[in-house]
């Protein structure tokens, strides 16, 4: 354990498991063009980070999952969370816009998990698939470090699996906003990582 500022309790290592899978969360339109409903500032360093490891994924015969998000027309199926967040509304599947549309081309066979909620787990098939693809260690990226990325991150752990949150292909509103909450999941929930590493785990 290193001693960082939640003290010296805190910051061990989960580690590298023997077969990583990288999980993309959220990574469309809504938050990666900068008029859309979430737009955020910068994520253009993010989506070439990610880009990177879905390469390096790929060429190595890891399993590469995405998430994105969608909910009925009529928001039947958004429970609290749309009134807690009013501009999830654009994730309904009668919204104009195609925000929920991935920035980035999943290949042919890759998993696209569509949730509900902040974690990529919450409610969806994400850990039989992984557990059936025998992975160990859950390498995320995506957005937003401080919602889906922590909320999906904390559930790996929660479920058994490795998570490694890469630094660099994550981002949110302000750099304020995403060391804060890095620095928080490196502590208690997640070992975050940095793009050289997660690249040569890969």
């Amino acid at each position: 354990m290193t001693s960082g500022p939640h003290g010296s309790g805190f910051s061990g290592r989960v580690g590298w498991g023997t077969t990583p899978a990288l999980v993309v969360v959220d990574l469309v339109r809504a938050y990666t063009e900068p008029d859309g409903p979430f737009g955020l500032p910068d994520t253009g360093p993010a989506v070439a980070a990610t880009q990177r490891l879905v390469d390096a994924a790929r060429a190595h015969g890891r399993l590469v999952v995405w998430t994105t998000v969608r909910f009925t027309a009529g928001l039947g199926d958004a429970g609290l969370f749309v009134h807690k967040v009013p501009a999830l509304a654009c994730f309904a599947e009668d919204a104009p816009g195609g925000w929920g549309e991935l920035t980035l081309k999943p290949g042919a066979g890759e998993p696209v998990v569509v949730k509900q909620y902040a974690s990529a787990f919450s409610g969806t098939s994400l850990a039989a698939t992984l557990r059936v693809a025998g992975v160990d260690t859950v390498v995320v990226t995506g957005v937003s470090t401080s919602g889906c990325v922590r909320a999906t991150a904390m559930d790996a752990l929660n479920s058994g699996f490795r998570p490694q949150v890469v630094r660099e292909a994550c981002a949110d509103r302000t750099p304020a906003v995403h060391e804060n909450n890095l620095t928080d999941l490196d502590a208690k929930y997640a070992d975050v990582t940095d793009l050289a590493e997660a690249l040569a785990h890969l």
